[in-house]
């Protein structure tokens, strides 16, 4: 049974992307396994459990444009048509590490929001059904189409997770959303910081909530040199106060949501 390995962002080798690359190694310096890897890349290898895959990259490489790649499987670059979604961004990454400085602890999980106007259905349930047969997939429980992929060892692969743990990070989420134009990326960042600090940090519009889901983190786009071909943000969860949440654990979506294939 083939494992996916990594996930890999992949920019363009240029001046631009290289100071793209080294804000976010910046924003990410308190993040223990956040480590720099050979090649001018970023690695994110999940700590917990011990072998789990697939690792997470950030990493400059030979493309003309910004694509996401997986080894092994299929590859999603940067579709769109029409405007983009909202007004330009006016904080950069090395903005948003200076004002995070000494607060980012972990990295939930990245991914990327394809717009339901370039990804017809055929086409995202083929991607769906190509990662969850080398990944451990789950469906989101409340329905929408946000699957999310969380690291594994090759025993869970094979069977199932089983057991729940902070630390099975970074996730990754494939969003098939219809509320943009253009291809979309996301970093979800585990902060220190409770909802108002986050608000008095980056208020509107510099930051943003998305309505369900403001008890939960505080969005900034960040401006960047793709823009706007390809939309990044960041999401800041809030402080967990009380122990670690099944949302922290994965037993969510383990449980609740249930594996795809």
């Amino acid at each position: 049974m083939d494992r996916l390995d990594e996930i890999a962002f992949r920019l363009p080798r240029t001046p631009a992307a290289r100071t793209f690359l080294d804000q976010v190694r910046t924003l990410l310096a308190d993040v223990p396994y956040a480590v720099d890897g050979p090649a001018e890349r970023l690695v994110l290898t999940p700590p917990r459990p011990d072998g789990a895959r697939p690792v997470t990259t950030i990493r400059l490489a030979d493309v003309p444009v910004p694509v996401v790649t997986f080894d092994p499987g299929p590859s999603l670059g940067v579709e769109g048509a029409g405007p983009p979604a909202g007004p330009a961004p006016t904080v950069d990454v090395a903005e948003l590490a200076r004002r995070l400085a000494g607060h980012v602890r972990r990295v939930d999980h990245t991914g990327v929001n394809l717009p339901t106007g370039t990804t017809s259905p055929e086409a995202w349930r083929g991607l769906v059904r190509a990662l969850a047969a080398t990944s451990t997939m789950y469906r989101y429980p409340t329905g929408e189409e946000w699957p999310f992929i969380l690291p594994s060892t090759p025993a869970e692969l094979r069977a199932d997770i089983r057991s729940f743990v902070v630390g099975r990070e970074p996730r990754f989420e494939l969003v098939h959303d219809a509320w943009r134009h253009r291809t979309e990326w996301q970093f979800a960042l585990w902060t220190d910081l409770t909802r108002t600090e986050l608000a008095e940090l980056f208020p509107e519009p510099e930051g943003l909530t998305f309505p369900g889901l403001d008890d939960i983190f505080r969005v900034v786009p960040v401006r960047h040199p793709w823009w706007p071909e390809l939309g990044i943000r960041f999401d800041l969860c809030y402080r967990v106060v009380g122990g670690p949440s099944d949302w922290e654990t994965g037993e969510w979506l383990v449980t609740a949501g249930g594996r795809i294939g």
